[in-house]
């Protein structure tokens, strides 16, 4: 389990928009106590009048010139800020210059801002109307909230606000069951989930609500595809735990291909497994756990190894430095990354009994913690391969020579993931290593 603010990655002080349904205001109020500093909270729609009372006060700003009456001495811990308008039982949120104003008075002080940026009628789900959602476009991270209460219910205004949108972009009809696939389809169209999401903005799919294994099970199907556009995938009982289960994002893989074997007497790259090249049998492992990009870096033997991984949906960087030793193959790995990559697993291409169910382990429990680093122990021995979330990626700038990601693991907490397989211990060194694979491989 997680708080939401670390699952979340957010540092200093943010600026954040929530929008769909299912708990956007629990989850809101949830992260504002979990800053030092007081937070700002606001919408750009409607607050209902009890949705004011977990905040520590109240301020009122009708116009752009009130945010420069604001006391940043006397802000309670979460200061709830509206203006003083009300309708139909609400009170209505910031206008967009007061609330660009705000942003600019957050901004100096280094206090998080954080907005309510549409309304759902208390429903698990929505689709947004013309007018929604109102997202400011200061802000650098919006949470997209799906409530999973509705999965298995009928399509209607029980559980869905605006539910013939809602039936139009998941190509269900009214009365259908809602299902995780129909939900994911709203999250992923462009208007829907991903509407009036500011460019640069981070996207986050929140998938709340997930208070039985079976809603748990839902939620962790549904994340793989999400990622294709949100940067991170989170569930969570925010309502029943406070606290997120798991935090989604892409894991790339590295495989390292560049050495040139010298104890081997041979490119241990090419070695025969089961009928296929060692590299290319590591490679199709990584990708049939879903790791993705996947990039291969090669040196010596270049053109022979890059020629038996044709036909595979990988990157390939030839690191012309291979001789200086792993950690230019490192380097050369890690910046031919995407950004909104989470973590990366680092792949040996000695490897080739690697199992799919070691790698998703391995991103399994980074998702539950985001811890730094995670890494199988094998009879009390680490092993390989070595899962780094990409808050240790500035540490290997710093590596020379023969040495990668193991020289960096006194400076993280290393998460230690127990792994009852002999077999994997197993590096080949030298022909005796190869031979003893083979025959404890049967």
């Amino acid at each position: 389990m997680m708080q939401l603010r670390h699952a979340l990655r957010l540092r200093g002080a943010p600026e954040v928009a929530f929008v769909g349904a299912g708990g956007k205001t629990v989850a809101l109020f949830i992260l504002a106590k979990q800053f030092e500093k007081p937070a700002l909270v606001t919408c750009s729609t409607h607050f209902a009048a009890e949705q004011l009372r977990p905040g520590d006060q109240h301020l009122v700003l009708d116009k752009p010139a009130d945010v420069g009456k604001l006391d940043p001495a006397k802000l309670q811990k979460v200061s709830v800020l509206t203006s003083s308008t009300t309708q139909d039982e609400r009170v209505l949120g910031l206008d967009p210059k007061t609330l660009g104003a705000l942003s600019k008075f957050a901004r100096q002080y280094e206090l998080p801002l954080l907005v309510e940026a549409d309304g759902a009628r208390r429903r698990a789900l929505k689709a947004p109307a013309e007018h929604e959602p109102a997202i400011p476009d200061f802000v650098e991270d919006v949470v997209v909230l799906a409530g999973l209460s509705a999965l298995g219910k009928t399509l209607g205004e029980e559980w869905v606000h605006r539910p013939e949108r809602f039936a139009r972009l998941s190509g269900l009809k009214e009365e259908d069951t809602i299902t995780p696939s129909s939900v994911v389809g709203v999250l992923l169209d462009q208007e829907g989930g991903l509407k009036n999401i500011p460019k640069n903005a981070r996207r986050v799919a929140l998938l709340n609500q997930a208070d039985t294994p079976e809603l748990e099970g839902a939620a962790r199907s549904m994340a793989q595809p999400l990622l294709a556009q949100y940067d991170e995938v989170l569930v969570a009982a925010l309502e029943k735990t406070g606290q997120v289960s798991a935090a989604y994002e892409s894991v790339a893989g590295i495989l390292l291909a560049a050495g040139d074997s010298q104890r081997l007497g041979q490119p241990k790259q090419l070695l025969d497994w089961k009928g296929k090249p060692f590299v290319r049998q590591v490679a199709e492992t990584a990708l049939a756990a879903g790791l993705d990009p996947l990039v291969v870096v090669t040196g010596a033997k270049a053109e022979k190894v890059e020629s038996v991984l044709e036909g595979l949906h990988l990157h390939i960087v030839r690191n012309p430095d291979w001789r200086a030793g792993q950690s230019s193959s490192v380097k050369a790995g890690l910046a031919a990354l995407p950004p909104r990559v989470g973590a990366a697993l680092f792949l040996v291409v000695d490897q080739p009994q690697l199992p799919v169910a070691l790698i998703e382990a391995l991103r399994a429990e980074h998702a539950g913690s985001l811890a730094p680093i995670v890494a199988p122990l094998v009879d009390g021995q680490r092993s390989n391969p070595v899962l780094f979330d990409r808050n240790t990626f500035g540490d290997f700038d710093a590596l020379e020579g023969d040495v990668g990601g193991r020289a960096i693991f006194s400076k993280h907490r290393v998460t230690w993931l127990p792994w009852l397989d002999a077999l994997l211990a197993i590096d080949v060194d030298n022909p005796e290593d190869y031979e003893r694979l083979l025959r404890q491989a049967g």
